[in-house]
């Protein structure tokens, strides 16, 4: 069982001048959009989750293992995932996503990760000819270990086909474990942390903002 709490500051940190950043003490001060999520395992290798941002989407989704890189003796691990989310406290705007997680663990230092996803009914626009309603993108990710319970993080969703307005969002920072917890400060150009909402990408390449990441595992 796992319990995940993530924040995005709105201000952009490039807005007005540094004085006008101290003072906002660097976003702090700004509103934010907020996630809870909430996941279990109902079966090894198996787990099912909720969750919910404050601009009032709620993503349902499942994720099974295929290939253990651990246990299996495989050179990589294979998860297939799935979701359901809608605005609106899932009363519009539908869309849905199926795809897969590939791992890859290098000696004790670091993780790659390469997710292919495809989303469908990302586009809240009136469709017709020519307009694009689903959208097929690749998240890429990485962790590296500076410490022993400390990385640095870094990941990047660009859009390969399909809707897709904007900027590609991508995000850095920093991630510390205490036992079951992590807490991870980082910095992004857009607000997305559902699939649909990363399928509409950021806010610009000129626009990073601070945000911050806790979680739970309850072994």
């Amino acid at each position: 069982m796992a319990f995940m709490v993530t924040h995005r500051f709105t201000r952009s940190l490039g807005r007005g001048s540094l004085g006008d950043l101290v003072n906002d003490f660097f976003g702090f001060d700004s509103g934010a959009q907020i996630g809870l999520e909430f996941r279990y395992g109902i079966a090894p290798g198996t787990q099912v989750g909720i969750n919910r941002t404050s601009n009032r989407t709620i993503e349902i989704f499942g994720q099974h293992s295929l290939l253990q890189e651990k246990k299996d003796g495989r050179p990589l691990s294979l998860d297939v995932i799935a979701t359901l989310e809608g605005t609106n406290n899932l009363r519009d705007q539908k869309s849905s996503a199926i795809g897969l997680l590939v791992s890859r663990k290098v000696g004790k230092v670091a993780a790659l990760y390469v997710e292919p996803i495809f989303v469908a009914n990302t586009n809240p626009l009136p469709s017709g000819a020519g307009v694009s309603n689903n959208t097929t993108m690749v998240g890429i990710g990485g962790r590296v270990r500076i410490r022993p319970k400390v990385y640095l993080i870094g990941e990047a969703t660009p859009r390969l086909t399909g809707y897709k307005p904007g900027v590609d969002q991508g995000s850095f920072g920093i991630e510390a474990r205490a036992g079951g917890h992590t807490f991870q400060i980082n910095f992004s150009n857009g607000f997305g942390t559902t699939l649909g909402q990363l399928a509409s990408g950021g806010i610009s390449s000129n626009s990073w903002f601070i945000g911050f990441n806790i979680s739970r595992k309850f072994f």
